[in-house]
């Protein structure tokens, strides 16, 4: 903990307080903060009160569009209830006018959540991403592995309790 100087009378502030100052700093200074602010122009597509949507300047296929809530949050498990409501409410009208505008009618939705997860801007986002052929749009991988019915129960149930915020 970071103490005052003796001639200053202001108590510290806890750490944990510290840290969380840092995380919204640091959301303040993502590009896509920039674009909700104005300060980076963009093809905006739909914006309301908790939801601006714009086109991707390096898209995958045309009409690949952003999703993201104004509300700065890194990760979808950080993001409050009523702002990923927002977000579900306008996704499918969003891809219903991708679709209408492209002539596309296969799309992916994509929502990553941490650098490891190849998430590359700090700020939640959701990519439509139009699919017209095999070599335009999103490419996949997708290692599929095997759950064994017992740990399928167990994990199952653990993840309902987390739910229900009766731990993990």
């Amino acid at each position: 903990m970071v103490r005052p100087a003796p001639e200053d009378s202001t108590p510290a502030r806890p750490r944990l307080r510290k840290r969380s100052r840092k995380r919204e700093d640091s959301m303040a200074d993502t590009i896509f903060s920039k674009i909700i602010s104005g300060h980076i122009p963009s093809h905006k597509v739909y914006e309301d009160e908790q939801v601006l949507a714009f086109l991707d300047i390096n898209p995958l296929s045309t009409g690949h569009t952003l999703v993201i809530p104004k509300e700065p949050a890194q990760t979808m498990d950080q993001l409050s209830d009523d702002s990923a409501a927002a977000l579900g409410r306008v996704l499918p009208r969003l891809c219903r006018a991708v679709m209408a505008v492209t002539g596309v009618s296969e799309y992916n939705v994509l929502e990553n959540n941490g650098a490891g997860a190849h998430q590359a801007i700090a700020h939640v986002h959701f990519h439509i991403i139009p699919k017209p052929n095999r070599t335009q749009g999103l490419g996949v991988g997708w290692p599929a592995g095997s759950l064994a019915p017992e740990e399928g129960k167990q994990l199952a149930a653990r993840i309902a309790a987390a739910v229900q915020g009766r731990g993990a």
